[in-house]
């Protein structure tokens, strides 16, 4: 019983963190990362379709993101959907392909990256002290219940302080590393 419920947090701890990287993919940097359109909503023949399955993606140089539609019929509402988007990318169409140059990040905008990945991260660690909190009251209603005893209690708990501890770590770790990507010129 135990087992289970220290497995079942540790498997929703590592959700959090997968979560969180998520959303890191799509904070721009200063180079051109597929992530940062291939969600994009594409108007396609009057429904909305992401953009990942409308077009591949290539990245031929650090600042340019080469957008290849498998339908050339969508170039339009492709270039549509990145001009709307709030990412301030101008595509420029050759008639095969969509390129986006990624212009140079000013200090005051990585700053404002820097905030959001900062928020980002603390919604991780609150999630992985949510799925703490939400064991351990599963472990004390077994408690008390009679299901475990006050010894296998404490020491359940010094395990699952020991994997949220892991967790934040993992996270923190990750925000470093997302921190000096944002903050490099």
């Amino acid at each position: 019983m135990i087992e289970d419920t220290l497995l079942e947090a540790v498997e929703k701890m590592e959700k959090a963190i997968e979560h969180v990287l998520a959303q890191y993919q799509g904070v721009r940097t200063g180079r051109a990362n597929p992530a940062l359109i291939e969600k994009l909503q594409v108007d396609y023949y009057g429904s909305h379709v992401p953009l990942q399955q409308l077009a591949g993606f290539q990245v031929p140089e650090a600042r340019v993101l080469v957008v290849k539609p498998h339908d050339r019929g969508a170039m339009a509402s492709i270039e549509k959907a990145i001009r709307e988007s709030d990412l301030g990318l101008q595509p420029s169409n050759d008639g095969v392909v969509i390129r986006l140059t990624f212009p140079v990040l000013t200090e005051e905008r990585r700053k404002e990256y820097v905030k959001l990945v900062k928020n980002m991260t603390e919604d991780g660690r609150i999630a992985i002290r949510n799925v703490r909190r939400d064991a351990r009251k599963q472990l004390e209603t077994a408690e008390k219940n009679s299901e475990i005893s006050k010894d296998e209690l404490e020491r359940a708990e010094k395990d699952l302080e020991k994997y949220t501890q892991d967790h934040i770590e993992q996270v923190d770790k990750a925000f470093a590393r997302k921190e000096q990507e944002l903050l490099e010129v």
